[in-house]
C-alpha cells in the first residue's frame, strides 16, 4: 500500500522528498557483500574509436558520427565464456557490463529502441550470452544503466557531456522508457545481482523519479542490489550517499580512488584497470602490485572492488589485460581466505597495509614493514591464540602493553603484501577499529600547513594536505589541462633543511619541467631544477634555513598529481 500511495503521488507529480519504501533484506546485501571482487566492463561501438564512451560524442567524435559507428560494428572474435572465465580467473566473484551508457547504445536488443546491438552487422544478443557463460562459472551477473541518454530524443540534454539542451523533449515518457527497459533487463536476463546505474547527477533526474524506480525493481525483484546513483544522494566522486533516509539505494559509489574506512554502510569502488573506462590503444596499465594492493586496501576498508576492462572492437579483452588479471588471481588465490566473506578492520588501512576479518580471525596484509624493527600495531584487546603466515615462513608477535608487535624475517615477506592470520579468543569484529599510526619517514613537512594553486574541482581527497601525509595511499591532484602549478608548505618555523623527497606516481608521471624553492622574507629563491619527476625522485642541496619552501611545476602533459612531498634535515638525521 505504502508503495501503491508513492507510485500515486509520482504520477500527480507531488513534490515529496520521502526515502524509497522498499528496502532491500540484509542477509542479500551481505551477500553482495561478501563477494568483494567484481569486474566492470565498458564496451560499444565506440571502442572502434579508442575514445572514451559516451564523454566522446559530440566531443572527439562528431555526434552523428558517433551515431553511426553502430553500423560498422562487428565484434567478431567476442566469446562470452572466455570473457567469463577471465573473470573467474582473476577471482571475480561478479561481473557488472554497460547494457546502456550515456551514448544510449545498448548491448541487448531491446523492444523500446533500434539503437542497439541487435541492429549491428554483429547481431548476437551479447547480454544473453554473457549471463548464461557468468552462471556457468558461478559469477553474479550485473548490468550498468545510464539514467542519462544524451542521444534519446525524449532525454533533455544533449552532447558533448551532456552540456547542451534539445530543442524538444518529454522527461516523463523518457522516465517510463527507462522503467520499460529495466524491466526488460530483469525479465529478460534475471535474476540480476545488481543493477548499477549512473548518470543521475544530471538535473532532469530527481530524487522522486529515482526513489520510485528504486522502489518499482524492488517489487519486480525482491533480490535487486541497486547503488546509489539510482536517486540524488551521491556527493561528487567520493560516491557517499548523504540524507540516506531521503535518497534510495543500497551502498555507496566512491569513483577512480579507494573509499573511506566505513563499516555502516556498504561500498564499493569502481576503479580502471587502465586510465581510460573503454578500450584505449596502448593505455597505461596498472602494475600486478598497484592492481592487488588496490584490491587489500578497498577490502581492507570494508568495501568491495569493481575493477574495470575496456574490450577492444574485435570482442576480446586485450590480452595484456587478460594477463595481468590471471596474475592477480594467482596471487589471490594463495590469500583468498583473507579477502572474500570477510569485513575490514580491525586495523583501518594505511601505508603499512590493511587488515580484514571472519569469525575470530584477523587477517594482516603487510605492504610496507619498518626498515628496522618489528611493525607496531595497537594492542588488540583480546588474546591472539595462534598467528600463520600464509605464504609461509615464522613470525613473531607480541600483544602487550599498548601496541601489537610483529616481526617476520626479510626472506618471509612477500613483495606485494605478506598476509598473516592471527586466530583470537572472541569475535573479530566485535572489537573497536584502530587507526595506525603512520610510519613516519623523518619528513619535516609531516605537520606543516600544505596550500596549493589548485585542487582537482576542490575536492578534500585531492587537497593539498594529501601530499604530506607519509601515506602513498593519498595524493594531491590539480584539474585536467593544469600545465603550471605549484604546491607549498609552511613548516611554522625556520627550520634547516638539506634533502627532498617527491613520489609522482608512475601512473601519472606528467610533470616535464619544475623548481624547488623556499621563502628567503623578501624572494623566492631557487634550490633545485629539473624536468621529470616520477617515483621515489631526490635531490640534496646545501642546507638552508627557511620556513616556506615550495615545489613550482613550470610544465605538465597533463593536471600534476603527487603522493608525497617530503623535506629532510641534514644528513645526521638519515
Amino acid at each position: 500500500m505504502k508503495h501503491l500511495l508513492w507510485s500515486l503521488f509520482f504520477i500527480l507529480g507531488w513534490g515529496l522528498s520521502a526515502a524509497a519504501q522498499v528496502e532491500t533484506s540484509p542477509s542479500r546485501i551481505e551477500a553482495w557483500r561478501d563477494l568483494r571482487f567484481g569486474m566492470f566492463i565498458h564496451w560499444g561501438p565506440v571502442s572502434q574509436t579508442g575514445h572514451e564512451i559516451g564523454w566522446s560524442r559530440g566531443k572527439q567524435t562528431p555526434a552523428a558520427e558517433y551515431d553511426e559507428l553502430y553500423k560498422s560494428f562487428d565484434p567478431h572474435l567476442f566469446d562470452a565464456e572466455a570473457w567469463a572465465a577471465t573473470a573467474k580467473a582473476a577471482g571475480m566473484k561478479y561481473m557488472v557490463i554497460t547494457s546502456k551508457h550515456h551514448d544510449g547504445f545498448c548491448l541487448w536488443p531491446s523492444e523500446y529502441t533500434d539503437y542497439h546491438i541487435g541492429n549491428t552487422p554483429f547481431g548476437r544478443d551479447i547480454l544473453a550470452e554473457l549471463s548464461a557463460a557468468c552462471r556457468k562459472e558461478g559469477i553474479e551477473f550485473s548490468v550498468y544503466y545510464s539514467i542519462a541518454d544524451w542521444r534519446h530524443p525524449d532525454y533533455p540534454l544533449d552532447s558533448p557531456g551532456g552540456g547542451t539542451a534539445k530543442a524538444t523533449h518529454d522527461m516523463p515518457r523518457y522516465v517510463q522508457f527507462v522503467r520499460d527497459q529495466t524491466r526488460e533487463l530483469i525479465e529478460r536476463y534475471g535474476p540480476l545481482g545488481t543493477i548499477w546505474f549512473d548518470g543521475e547527477w544530471e538535473r532532469p533526474w530527481t530524487r522522486e523519479y529515482g526513489n520510485d524506480l528504486y522502489d518499482y525493481l524492488k517489487e519486480l525483484q525482491p533480490t535487486l542490489v541497486v547503488n546509489n546513483r539510482v536517486s540524488k544522494g551521491r556527493r561528487g566522486m567520493a560516491g557517499t550517499t548523504r540524507q540516506s533516509e531521503e535518497n534510495a539505494g543500497d551502498y555507496d559509489t566512491p569513483e577512480q580512488t579507494i573509499g573511506a574506512f566505513q563499516r555502516e554502510r556498504p561500498w564499493e569502488t569502481c576503479m580502471t584497470l587502465c586510465r581510460q573506462w573503454s578500450w584505449k590503444p596502448d593505455d597505461k596499465m596498472k602494475s600486478l602490485s598497484e592492481c592487488v594492493r588496490t584490491l587489500l586496501m578497498t577490502v581492507g576498508g570494508d568495501g568491495n572492488l569493481l575493477f574495470n576492462v575496456g574490450p577492444m572492437p574485435d570482442g576480446r579483452i586485450e590480452p595484456r589485460q587478460v594477463e595481468r588479471l590471471k596474475s592477480m588471481g594467482d596471487w589471490i588465490e594463495r590469500n583468498e581466505e583473507g579477502i572474500f566473506a570477510t569485513r575490514g578492520g580491525p586495523f583501518e588501512p594505511g601505508r603499512w597495509g590493511a587488515s580484514t576479518c571472519k569469525g575470530e580471525r584477523v587477517f594482516l596484509f603487510v605492504m610496507e614493514w619498518p626498515k628496522d624493527g618489528p611493525l607496531v600495531l595497537p594492542r588488540l584487546e583480546a588474546e591472539v591464540r595462534s598467528l600463520r603466515v600464509l605464504g609461509g615462513g615464522e613470525a613473531t608477535l607480541a600483544n602487550e602493553g599498548d601496541s601489537l608487535r610483529v616481526e617476520l624475517a626479510a626472506e618471509h615477506r612477500d613483495p606485494i603484501a605478506t598476509a598473516i592470520e592471527l586466530v583470537l579468543d572472541r569475535p573479530a569484529l566485535a572489537l573497536e577499529a584502530a587507526r595506525v599510526p603512520a610510519m613516519c619517514s623523518g619528513s619535516l613537512a609531516l605537520e606543516g600547513k600544505a596550500t596549493a594553486s589548485n585542487v582537482y574541482k576542490g575536492m578534500d581527497q585531492y587537497a593539498a594536505d594529501k601530499a604530506f601525509g607519509d601515506d602513498p595511499e593519498t595524493r594531491w591532484a590539480t584539474d585536467g589541462g593544469t600545465s603550471e602549478c605549484w604546491l607549498e608548505v609552511d613548516l611554522g618555523q625556520p627550520r634547516t633543511i638539506a634533502r627532498a623527497a617527491i613520489h609522482e606516481n608512475e601512473e601519472f608521471r606528467r610533470v616535464q619541467a619544475f623548481e624547488l624553492r623556499c621563502w628567503e622574507g623578501a624572494a623566492w629563491r631557487t634550490l633545485h631544477r629539473g624536468t621529470t619527476l616520477g617515483p621515489d625522485w631526490s635531490t640534496q642541496f646545501e642546507p638552508v634555513s627557511a620556513q616556506r619552501f615550495q615545489l613550482r611545476v613550470l610544465e605538465a602533459s597533463e593536471g600534476p598529481t603527487l603522493s608525497e612531498f617530503q623535506l629532510f634535515a641534514p644528513d645526521e638525521n638519515h
